[in-house]
């Protein structure tokens, strides 16, 4: 959450590789001079509307669209309402996530109204500021990735189609340690696919991405372990959730009670 003031930012480096940094920001009468950065820059502007010169284009971004800002080619940012704020949450992705053959087709196009597009970013930032668990970001962040080229005009080549071979072997991965802090990209490189194509595969096959798979597996090793008479705090970690409040938000999602209440159900 940004400050309640005229202006104010909050920017930080995530764990989530292919991202450098995420900025929140709201600003009025800040205008950011010509300059460049060497990351791909994904752009959603909550509120306001923001005047931008992208090369030799005059563009405005606001609205329900993601705009890509491409690294190593100039560009600068205002609010197109003068004394009105604008509100902007930017993720900063390494050039290699995106690749430089997009460059070109981002400068001519720099807007995308792509609606699952805007709220795979917007899922994204929020898995960012609240992680939900591992998997996740790296599942949004891939649904981004792929947003965007598809967005600009580039497709996948060679595109795998959708394996239960694959589906299989990740499932048997996540099941052999639910506790552990999985990466889909180390993950993919072990199983030999592509991220992406595990992560359609998996969602294909099971009809829920990876993450949430792992989720609700996690909350099933907690009712066991509940049942047990093992302490919550106990709980949270030997399943593989953050601490005991991870675990409590995400038992009231599945069960519709805390994971306290539910141990004492089982005396009754």
């Amino acid at each position: 959450m940004l400050p309640a003031a005229p202006e104010a930012s909050r920017s930080w480096h995530p764990d989530l590789p292919g991202v450098d940094e995420v900025l929140h920001a709201r600003f009025t009468d800040h205008a950011y001079p010509l300059h460049s950065h060497g990351t791909w820059t994904v752009l959603l502007v909550d509120r306001g509307l923001v005047r931008y010169r992208l090369g030799r284009h005059e563009r405005s971004a606001g609205g329900r669209a993601v705009t890509v800002l491409p690294p190593h080619v100039a560009h600068d940012g205002r609010s197109a309402r003068s004394g009105r704020s604008f509100t902007k949450r930017v993720l900063y992705l390494r050039p290699e996530r995106l690749g430089l053959d997009l460059v070109g087709p981002a400068v001519d196009g720099s807007t995308l109204a792509d609606p699952a597009l805007v709220r795979a970013v917007a899922d994204l930032h929020q898995a960012l500021v609240a992680p939900a668990g591992d998997l996740e970001a790296e599942a949004l962040l891939a649904a981004v990735v792929d947003g965007v080229a598809a967005g600009l005009g580039v497709r996948s080549t060679g595109v795998e189609p959708a394996s239960s071979e694959a589906a299989e072997a990740l499932r048997a991965h996540l099941d052999a340690d639910l506790a552990a802090r999985h990466r889909l990209d180390d993950v993919a490189v072990r199983l030999g696919w592509s991220t992406t194509h595990l992560i359609r595969s998996f969602t294909d096959e099971y009809g829920l991405p990876p993450h949430r798979y792992l989720v609700g597996r996690r909350v099933e090793a907690a009712r066991r372990l509940l049942l047990e008479g093992v302490p919550a705090s106990q709980v949270a970690v030997d399943v593989g959730f953050y601490d005991q409040a991870h675990l409590t938000r995400h038992f009231r999602q599945h069960l519709a009670t805390s994971p306290a209440r539910y141990q004492r159900s089982r005396a009754a």
